[in-house]
């Protein structure tokens, strides 16, 4: 499978491990309006973004749910496959036609057991990812509900 060089993933990773993962993956079409996945459920994959847009986005009781980032080309959509207990925990919507590496989560989970300095690559790379977006939710959620002038960032 060709991929790009300029992939986020194969930045993050050496390159005999992002070449491992991309023989592994498939290539997906999602149309515009399509739930990669819902909050919840169970996390058996994840996605490289190649062409279009997905939303991340948050239930939040009593009204519509709050998209807390917006990813696209070369992004990692989906990082819950990693983590016990492997169920979503934010929602996922093509926002536009999406075309995509589509990656079975436990085949890599397995591969990374195979080879520990994969593994701890892997849980680097998507460590690292979480991190960011646990700071645009936080950064969202504050824009959305927080009073006005109520804090800052720092």
């Amino acid at each position: 499978m060709n991929a790009s060089p300029t992939s986020s993933m194969l930045r993050a990773l050496p390159a005999t491990h992002g070449e491992r993962l991309m023989h592994s993956a498939r290539e997906v079409s999602f149309p515009l309006g399509t739930r990669l996945f819902e909050e919840g459920r169970r996390a058996d994959r994840f996605w490289i973004v190649r062409t279009g847009t997905v939303a991340l986005d948050m239930r939040v009781p009593g009204r519509r749910a709050v998209v807390i980032e917006t990813v696209g080309h070369n992004e990692l959509v989906g990082w819950s496959w990693l983590f016990g207990p492997h169920t979503w925990h934010l929602g996922a919507e093509a926002t536009s036609p999406v075309r995509a590496y589509e990656f079975d989560a436990e085949v890599v989970r397995a591969m990374c057991r195979a080879d520990p300095a994969l593994g701890m690559a892997v849980s680097q790379w998507v460590g690292d990812t979480v991190a960011r977006r646990l700071r645009s939710a936080r950064t969202r959620l504050l824009d959305v509900y927080a009073p006005y002038g109520s804090g800052s960032l720092r």
